[in-house]
């Protein structure tokens, strides 16, 4: 079988990862949460029509926080494939991967802040 070029490599990994971003937004409650958060985050953007820098900071900040959710969603699914019940190691994995998660958006927030309430108040 003939080895395909690496153009169509990449357009079957870009629809791989399209499939993965749906299937994420659509099967994870959290995951929606943060993407209504991102959207009304881009609307206030609008709203408050925020500099060039301020949209790097807070696009880099929403992206920062979905592709965490994203990898933190991913280590759970492994997690409960390779241990179904439950397992003290499992949980301190899981519980790593979540914290990053809080870490980020806790920062995210912060980033948030330093943008918007100047404006609001």
């Amino acid at each position: 079988m003939p080895k395909e070029s690496f153009l169509v490599n990449r357009i079957k990994s870009v629809g791989f990862a399209l499939k993965g971003a749906f299937l994420l937004i659509r099967t994870e409650a959290s995951i929606k949460i943060q993407v209504f958060i991102a959207f009304v985050m881009t609307a206030a953007g609008f709203y408050y029509e925020i500099s060039n820098t301020e949209w790097i900071f807070q696009i880099f900040a929403i992206a920062l926080v979905l592709g965490i959710e994203g990898m933190n969603t991913a280590v759970e699914k492994i997690a409960d494939y390779v241990q179904p019940e439950f397992d003290v190691k499992i949980g301190f994995i899981k519980d790593i991967a979540a914290g990053a998660v809080m870490l980020v958006s806790i920062a995210s927030t912060i980033i948030g802040l330093i943008i918007y309430l100047p404006k609001i108040l």
